[in-house]
C-alpha cells in the first residue's frame, strides 16, 4: 500500500435527521494521526425525514474546512447499495464506513488506522466483543445472533474474527474497488467479509471497539429478516464462492 495520506469515511444515512449533525461534528473533531486528512462522503438513501435539510446545512457552513461530499438516492435501496456509491467515490488510500446513529465513535478510527499505517493489515475489523472498552448492555438474542452469524461465516472464511457484523470495517480501498459487490441490504457484511477472505496474501486484523448500541424505540433499523438474509448470504458468497 502506498502511504496513507488520506481517509475516506463513508456515511450511509436513512432518516438520521436527529443524529446527522452530531455525527459529522464528531468525525470532524477527530485529529487522525500522521497528519492524515479525511475525506466525508455522505449518501442519503432517500430519507423521508429533514435528513437531507440537516446535511446540506452542514455541508455549506463547514465547506471551507471540511472535505465532504454528499450523494443522493432517488429511492431508497439500502445501506448496502448506499455503501457502493460511496466506495466508487473514495479517493483515499484508506476507507471505513460510519454509521449515522451514533452507535460508534469515530475517536477510535486512529485505533483502527494503526495496523494500515505500521503496514501490517490491508483489512481492519472493530470488534464489539473484544478488548476493555465501553459496550451498552442491550438485547441478549442480538448478542447470541451476531455471534451465530460470525461463527458461521467463519466456517465459510476460515477467518477467525469475533464479530464479521461490526459497522467498523476498514479497508485498503484500492483492494475494496477490486471486489464486485451487489448486495443492497444489511447483506453487505457477510457478502464483504466472504469476497474479502478469497483475495490472495490478505492481512487482516481485528481491535476492540467501543460499542453505544440503540433500541428499536431510539430508531434501529436491523430486524430478525436481515438476520436470515445475512445466512443466506454467508451460504451464497462464503460456501458456494458466488
Amino acid at each position: 500500500m502506498n502511504p496513507i495520506k488520506k481517509l475516506s469515511i463513508i456515511i450511509p444515512v436513512y432518516n438520521e435527521g436527529k443524529t446527522i449533525t452530531t455525527v459529522l461534528d464528531k468525525v470532524k473533531d477527530v485529529q487522525l494521526i500522521n497528519s492524515i486528512t479525511k475525506e466525508i462522503i455522505i449518501v442519503n438513501d432517500c430519507s423521508q425525514d429533514n435528513t437531507e435539510e440537516q446535511i446540506l446545512s452542514y455541508q455549506n457552513l463547514h465547506r471551507q474546512t471540511q472535505d465532504i461530499k454528499y450523494f443522493r438516492h432517488d429511492i431508497n435501496r439500502g445501506k448496502g447499495a448506499a455503501l457502493r456509491t460511496g466506495f466508487q467515490q473514495a479517493t483515499g488510500e484508506v476507507c471505513i464506513v460510519q454509521d449515522a446513529d451514533l452507535e460508534y465513535d469515530p475517536n477510535e478510527f486512529n485505533l483502527l488506522l494503526k495496523p494500515m499505517i505500521d503496514g501490517v493489515a490491508d483489512v481492519v475489523y472493530g470488534s464489539r466483543f473484544m478488548g476493555g472498552r465501553p459496550h451498552r448492555i442491550l438485547f441478549f438474542w442480538h448478542t447470541i445472533g451476531n455471534k451465530f452469524l460470525t461463527f458461521v461465516s467463519n466456517m465459510a472464511t476460515n477467518l477467525n474474527l469475533t464479530d464479521m457484523e461490526t459497522c467498523y470495517k476498514m479497508f485498503d480501498t484500492r483492494i475494496l474497488k477490486s471486489i464486485e459487490l451487489v448486495e443492497n441490504r444489511f447483506g453487505f457484511e457477510p457478502e464483504v467479509t466472504a469476497k474479502i477472505a478469497r483475495v490472495k496474501r490478505i492481512r487482516i486484523y481485528e481491535i476492540g471497539i467501543s460499542y453505544y448500541g440503540r433500541t428499536y424505540d431510539e430508531g434501529k433499523k436491523i430486524n430478525w429478516k436481515d438476520g436470515f438474509r445475512a445466512l443466506y448470504c454467508i451460504l451464497k458468497y462464503g460456501f458456494l464462492k458466488q
